[in-house]
């Protein structure tokens, strides 16, 4: 299992699981293939495509495949200024209360 908690760029091979936990809030980009991915604290899968995103939480757990038998790249990316932690901070608590900002991340 991987700890995430600093930028980040990985293949996810063909067949194979990666098993990652969260150890700060970050930002899952898939950059090329397609992958399900699989959160401890959801009972839902999630199959994103390149260009999306995921929005994760600290401390959560995840499992992710790469999808169509070919390998996967994820890029996991931290908040680096304490403006960046507040709006996430914000955006979280907003779609709390059903308040998207629209921004193209897919919120969850």
């Amino acid at each position: 299992m991987r700890e995430i908690s600093s930028d980040i760029t990985f293949e996810v091979e063909a067949r194979q699981v990666a098993s990652v936990r969260v150890s700060r809030s970050t930002r899952l980009t898939v950059r090329c293939g397609a992958v399900w991915v699989t959160r401890s604290d959801d009972t839902a899968d999630y199959w994103l495509e390149p260009g999306q995103t995921l929005r994760l939480r600290r401390g959560e757990r995840l499992w992710i495949g790469a999808e169509q038998g070919a390998a996967a790249w994820v890029a996991f990316a931290t908040p680096k200024r304490v403006g960046e932690r507040a709006v996430d901070w914000a955006a979280r608590t907003a779609a709390r209360f059903g308040v998207h900002a629209r921004d193209g991340w897919r919120t969850v």
